[in-house]
């Protein structure tokens, strides 16, 4: 079983002192990656399904996961998740890329087809057929990242004759993990993803979740060279040796441990150094 944190970039962890500070104590604890959420910009007022308050600190991904990599050695980096269909697609797969090179290959690229029509809205980016946009999205990435000429036509991208190095480290690029808890989001995860991420879920959703994915991996083609799909939850149920039990048994890899946005650091660092003896006892 492997160990995430969840929330580096927001509330408290949004200053990057303590960003680096929480960090780093989950890297000498044993955890294996720290993960970043994203919205660009969020409703106000809040109404549903919006998840936060609009004065929530939310820094960007990308940004503070580069600050994290410059203060860590082997924690893993993961984007949980960027908003694929806001973005452009060439300029952010330099980013990552860039991202992948400044941390020696460790990042891991978690994408969402997003769901806040307001956030949508303001970026001037159609909320209607934002997964399709996503499957497309995630391709023109690949081809950038991996073809010696690139040349893509899609509906949404389309490039040729241009490239843009240095390419990822990691070969094939950043294993690109795909969140969300739908059927399109599992046939996604099959069809696209190294990984699969469920956000904020009980044993019960997370059962549901694993056994929509393999019943999408009986009806849509898995690409060989994607090799086997990585599952990762971040659970509701507090973290003990029960859980981790619980969670292993459903046939997950990854639990990522959620931070709550109003615990103070000194709060943070005492819970990673708690889990810290789950990952790797006395």
């Amino acid at each position: 079983m492997k160990f995430g944190l969840f929330g580096i970039g927001s509330g408290n962890c949004s200053d990057p002192e303590v960003a680096v500070r929480v960090s780093r104590a989950a890297e000498a604890a044993g955890f294996d990656s720290v993960w970043s959420g994203e919205h660009v910009v969020l409703p106000d007022p809040q109404s549903p399904p919006s998840p936060v308050p609009p004065h929530f600190e939310m820094l960007d991904p990308l940004i503070v996961l580069s600050y994290i990599a410059a203060n860590t050695t082997s924690l893993r980096l993961g984007t949980g998740i960027i908003i694929l269909p806001q973005r452009n697609p060439l300029v952010l797969a330099k980013e990552l890329a860039s991202l992948d090179v400044v941390s020696r290959g460790r990042l891991l690229f978690g994408v969402g087809v997003g769901y806040l029509r307001a956030e949508f809205d303001a970026l001037g980016v159609p909320f209607e057929r934002r997964g399709e946009r996503t499957d497309e999205y995630i391709r023109a990435i690949r081809s950038i990242w991996n073809q010696s000429e690139p040349n893509f036509e899609g509906e949404f991208a389309r490039f040729s004759g241009v490239q843009a190095k240095p390419g990822p480290i990691q070969p094939g690029g950043p294993p690109i993990v795909i969140g969300g808890n739908s059927p399109a989001a599992w046939r996604r995860a099959v069809e696209h993803g190294n990984g699969w991420f469920g956000f904020a879920l009980d044993a019960n959703k997370t059962r549901e979740c694993i056994e929509g994915i393999q019943a999408a991996s009986r009806k849509y083609p898995r690409p060989p060279e994607l090799g086997e799909l990585e599952i990762s939850v971040a659970p509701l149920a507090p973290m003990n040796a029960g859980t981790v039990q619980q969670f292993e048994e459903l046939g997950v890899d990854r639990i990522i441990s959620l931070l709550p946005g109003r615990w103070k650091p000194d709060e943070i660092v005492n819970f990673i150094e708690e889990t810290g003896e789950l990952i790797s006892p006395s």
